[in-house]
């Protein structure tokens, strides 16, 4: 246990908190933050997917925010080498490392040390899978996933078809489900001594209307400007699933009003936060704290020191 690095987790839904929370307990603990979120990584689109500002960071050091072209993709593996970098980094001059974000499987897979299969991708068989989804469509290739490995359907969606491909030209070239692969990579204990706080809400109302007032503020902040200049200037792979761009396209495209794409936006926001909270209930060990129990920031903050206190991870 001495030999592992400590690493505290902020983990929860959209709008939860989890930047305020990260930064104040990193000004207790002399902390840096390094993000977990599949969107944060690419450069611009700031407002839409809630990067943190400088007001906000408050001079505590934040990595594997903003660095990434839009139109560059990014895997999981990725995200879990360069974490990984970080994070011993960050111990190695003695601070605190500390995950905050709310993409669950950026999180789960490197706490618990995935190492991902080196499976070559196959470009003919993928080429194939390509074609035959512009022919026969997404849903048909997520359908045949399922069949074959359906505990990788579960978590890819339909509409993210890279990932639907991926999962079918593993199969098809090993012959063995990505999620077996996944299972078999785990070959090592994992190096951190992680105490994993995730932030909800006991009424989900609550987190809903956070969600809803954050989109409005997100408006006045400027969001349509960024993403009108972004859809302009960019053909995005990844970063064009970002929750806030991808709702006001139809609008930019002169198909849908403004105000039926930004109330698009509160539900996709909301069905994500619930998707996430799916997700965060499956981690093992994650603490949960419900913040509107509380009648202050401070409050929950000294609730997760006591947590963490008890966790004994420093």
């Amino acid at each position: 246990m001495e030999n592992k690095i400590p690493l505290l987790v902020i983990a929860g839904p959209t709008a939860s908190g989890k930047t305020a929370c990260a930064v104040e307990l990193a000004k207790i603990y002399d902390g840096e933050i390094v993000s977990a979120d599949s969107m944060q990584i690419y450069k611009g689109l700031s407002i839409a997917t809630a990067k943190p500002t400088k007001e906000e960071m408050q001079g505590v050091p934040h990595y594997l925010i903003d660095f990434l072209e839009p139109e560059q993709a990014f895997s999981v593996a990725d995200y879990v080498k360069l974490a990984g970098e970080r994070i011993r980094e960050i111990h190695s001059r003695g601070k605190v490392p500390i995950l905050c974000g709310g993409t669950g499987l950026y999180i789960s897979s490197l706490v618990n040390n995935v190492i991902f299969d080196d499976t070559e991708t196959d470009g003919s068989v993928r080429k194939r899978l390509e074609e035959e989804a512009k022919t026969l469509g997404g849903h048909a290739l997520w359908e045949r996933l399922r069949e074959v490995d359906p505990e990788t359907a579960e978590k890819v969606h339909e509409n993210n078809l890279p990932r639907v491909i991926r999962g079918l030209e593993v199969f098809e070239t090993t012959g063995i489900p990505l999620s077996q692969h996944k299972v078999n990579s785990r070959r090592e204990k994992s190096p951190y001594n992680a105490c994993i706080i995730g932030l909800t809400a006991s009424d989900r109302q609550y987190l809903y209307d956070r969600i809803n007032r954050r989109v409005d503020v997100m408006v006045e902040n400027g969001l349509i400007e960024e993403c009108r200049a972004f859809y302009d200037s960019f053909t995005p792979a990844t970063a064009y699933q970002a929750i806030g761009y991808k709702e006001l396209v139809p609008y930019f495209e002169g198909k849908a009003e403004l105000c039926e794409c930004l109330d698009k936006i509160k539900q996709e926001s909301r069905h994500y936060a619930k998707r996430q909270l799916t997700w965060f209930r499956r981690v093992d060990g994650i603490q949960w704290v419900e913040t509107d129990k509380f009648d202050s920031f401070q409050k929950i903050i000294e609730n997760i020191k006591n947590i963490i206190a008890k966790s004994e991870i420093m």
